[in-house]
């Protein structure tokens, strides 16, 4: 019989909690060799229901888990009320649900996976990764997105940004690994006081923070492994939530978690560490970066 899901850490967080009771129910269902169909018959759900369940991407009514643990077999007490635990837990909303005025779906859940996560690998063509933005700089960007016009939701969309930073420097923060490419770094968004200061708190960033790291990816490489723009992988403490890759698009995003997609960008990101310029001279770069902004004609 499949282990009930249990507590792997304090950063467990409702997407996590939510993706591994799914996870849990679908192995149930499968050791019992019930269809979906099968599984929704007793719970008046649709077979695409009990899908979008087992694959965390909905909340749980309690009587709707309760009637499937007994369809599954599960009549002891305590696993019940374990996993009635975890699906509290998974039902809890996130501290962004206060942003939902002016965040997708979509995007809601890649904000619980990243509070979860323990290790974050990126790589940005166009901008400065978000959880490394200033305050200005991110203030710059978030105009530009689709659909993004008025003040007031261009203030909450920035503050929402600089709380999810507040990861990095919580007492068990992720790693954060950011290939950049210079491009972005060069790139004068906001204009040149803004994009110094940005310069200017990524080297204390990197200087500072030892859970991140951040390194250049020069013009000079030419051509790289990832010819398919940015991407992002995250790492979990749980044992049974496999790595996932995000891939954001103007109105959507993909996340990816077959293990072909998976080994495919982890291969990418690693040639990316490679191909890009060692971390010892990531200040470096930036310091020179600076000055070409300050020589530059105004």
């Amino acid at each position: 019989m499949s282990r009930s899901p249990q507590r792997d850490g304090a950063g467990d967080g409702p997407t996590a909690v939510r993706i591994l009771v799914g996870a849990y129910l679908r192995r149930l269902r499968e050791e019992r060799g019930l269809t979906r169909a099968e599984a929704g018959d007793p719970i008046r759900a649709s077979e695409s229901k009990i899908s979008r369940m087992e694959l965390g991407r909905v909340g749980f009514k309690e009587r709707d888990v309760l009637d499937l643990l007994s369809l599954y077999g599960v009549h002891d007490d305590q696993e019940r009320a374990s996993l009635l635990a975890r699906v509290r837990e998974a039902n809890a909303p996130g501290w962004w649900h206060s942003y939902s005025d002016v965040t997708p779906n979509w995007f809601q859940r890649y904000l619980g996976l990243e509070a979860t996560a323990t290790l974050i690998r990126t790589y940005e063509v166009q901008f400065i990764p978000g959880l490394l933005q200033t305050e200005e700089y991110a203030r710059a960007v978030v105009p530009l997105g689709p659909g993004v016009a008025q003040q007031d939701e261009i203030a909450r969309r920035v503050r929402l940004r600089l709380q999810r930073q507040q990861v990095l420097s919580r007492p068990d923060p992720p790693k954060l690994w950011a290939v950049v490419d210079e491009a972005a770094l060069r790139r004068p968004v906001g204009g040149p006081r803004v994009m110094r200061d940005q310069l200017e708190s990524l080297i204390a960033i990197v200087t500072k923070m030892p859970n991140v790291r951040l390194q250049v990816l020069p013009l000079a490489a030419g051509g790289h492994a990832a010819v398919g723009g940015s991407f992002t992988i995250l790492r979990f403490p749980q044992q049974d939530l496999p790595d996932l890759v995000y891939l954001e698009q103007l109105t959507s995003a993909l996340y990816l978690d077959s293990r072909e997609d998976i080994d495919f960008y982890f291969d990418a990101v690693n040639r990316l560490f490679v191909e890009a310029t060692p971390l010892r001279d990531t200040v470096r770069i930036l310091e020179r970066i600076v000055d070409d902004l300050d020589e530059a004609p105004r």
